[in-house]
């Protein structure tokens, strides 16, 4: 393999690209590592943490916030209410996404462009909160998870992306398939769904960090404090700066060591961020393949 020796001007241009992505990169990953930082600090409020406007390192090692944070209930009650709406929205997003781009892949489908133009709609206009709100009402669904899973099951973008993407599969397989007997069906079950893997590991990606993260509706829909999501139990102690519910944690179990409330903060964001953390690399693989495939075919 020839080696193209490159001129001062592109080694120039190779330096300063380098410089602007480790700067970008810097950006990114240091207010991730602040948290780290102050969550592992045992020096409280006094901590260099605090006082200098740059975190390196903890100035004293600790694990106590994170061992509080484990006995407190209302974190892994808003850890399992999220888990369970994470997962329920990624499975029927998945499968009702897929059954509707399917069919829309086919350019014999009758008033194809028709049911097309309907989705697109609505992208561009929607209801609004008030009337959401009166539809879950009348449904009978507050306080329940669906009230959070139903309302964005089927996101008219990720529909397109799924229809361009097995736009993309070869017909051959198809026609192959149908001259051996197999219906849609069939061929939707063992020859779509296993080639789209790329953009189905895409779509529950962005599904499942939605649903992560969201806490405006469950707000809304959810009045129960025991079925509250994880981001709303969040937001009342980062936010509301709401520390009464840890702070009788920390009575119960008598210790004696000082606790900051910004340090407490940064360990419930830790917990939240850790799952994500998870799961990405294991979907990275898949996520350039399907969102090219799926945005640039059809």
């Amino acid at each position: 393999m020839m080696n193209i020796k490159k001129s001062p001007v592109d080694k120039a241009v190779d330096a300063v690209l380098y410089f602007a992505l480790a700067v970008v990169a810097l950006m990114t990953l240091y207010p991730f590592w602040t948290q780290v930082v102050v969550s592992l600090d045992g020096a409280g409020a006094n901590s260099s943490a605090y006082a200098s406007g740059f975190i390196l390192y903890p100035a004293e090692l600790t694990f106590a916030s994170y061992q509080l944070a484990l006995r407190f209930d209302a974190l892994w009650s808003g850890y399992g209410n999220t888990l369970l709406r994470t997962g329920i929205g990624v499975v029927l997003s998945l499968l009702f996404t897929a059954l509707t781009a399917y069919p829309l892949a086919k350019a014999d489908l009758p008033f194809n462009r028709g049911f097309t133009a309907v989705i697109l709609f609505t992208m561009l206009f929607g209801g609004g909160t008030i009337p959401n709100y009166l539809l879950i009402r009348e449904l009978g669904l507050f306080n329940t998870v669906w009230a959070l899973v139903l309302p964005g099951m089927i996101s008219a973008f990720n529909v397109l992306i799924m229809r361009n993407f097995f736009r993309a599969l070869p017909e051959e397989l198809e026609e192959s398939a149908r001259v051996d007997g197999a219906g849609y069906a069939r061929i939707f079950t063992l020859i779509a769904l296993p080639l789209s893997k790329p953009a189905l590991a895409t779509i529950a990606l962005w599904v499942g960090v939605g649903h992560w993260n969201a806490w405006f509706d469950s707000m809304i829909y959810i009045t129960d404090p025991n079925k509250q999501v994880l981001q709303v139990v969040l937001r009342k102690i980062i936010i509301q700066n709401n520390m009464t519910d840890i702070n009788a944690v920390i009575q119960n179990l008598g210790t004696k060591t000082v606790f900051s409330g910004r340090q407490l903060q940064a360990t419930v964001i830790m917990f939240s961020i850790i799952p994500m953390l998870l799961v990405y690399p294991f979907i990275q693989k898949y996520f350039v393949k399907g969102v090219l495939i799926g945005a640039i075919k059809g």
